[in-house]
């Protein structure tokens, strides 16, 4: 089930409408979804290594896109949408006494969240809930995703065919993986 599941993430990788596909994972997945672009970024770039940079930049794009929709959520929307969003995550309860300590760290969080594996989609709501300057937000956001999707770009597309033998090779310990980093980043954002 696995390898056809693999096999298939490849294809899709392969189409021509897989960089759309992508912009919107890594838009959605900024400010509502929970799927991480990786998921269609890392097949894409086996697929085609020397496309790499190109969908890196799509991601970094669509990306800080959807984190700007993330940051509005939280600004004008939080009660309505950002409250549900947040409070699916275990986070709802803990917001007011967040707020007055999140912009002294806003920088490092957005940072921190835009890199690893916790959901960039609470921190962009957060961000916009607390009024962090829009251009910091915006700034941190460019860095921080530009360094995960070039840095992940960067290591498939000079060790790709490695990576891919070894991810083949270990579908199931790869996918285990995956599931634990997706997981543990949001048992992070709901006890944290």
């Amino acid at each position: 089930m696995l390898q056809s599941l693999y096999d298939r993430t490849i294809r899709l990788a392969e189409h021509p409408n897989a960089m759309w596909a992508l912009a919107v994972v890594a838009f959605l997945e900024s400010s509502v979804f929970p799927i991480p672009p990786d998921v269609l970024m890392i097949p894409m770039i086996l697929a085609r290594p020397s496309k790499a940079w190109l969908i890196a930049l799509v991601a970094l794009v669509a990306s800080v896109l959807g984190g700007m929709l993330g940051y509005a959520i939280g600004a004008f929307f939080y009660e309505s949408i950002g409250q549900p969003v947040l409070a699916a995550m275990g986070k709802g309860a803990a917001m007011e006494e967040f707020n007055t300590r999140f912009n002294d760290f806003g920088f490092w969080a957005v940072l921190t969240a835009g890199v690893t594996p916790f959901p960039y989609k609470v921190i962009t709501i957060m961000s916009g809930w607390t009024g962090m300057p829009l251009g910091t937000f915006v700034a941190t956001s460019i860095l921080a995703r530009a360094l995960r999707f070039f840095v992940v770009a960067g290591l498939l597309w000079g060790f790709g065919e490695p990576i891919r033998d070894f991810i083949e090779k270990r579908l199931g310990l790869m996918f285990t993986l995956f599931m634990i980093l997706l997981i543990g980043g949001f048992v992070l954002v709901r006890y944290l």
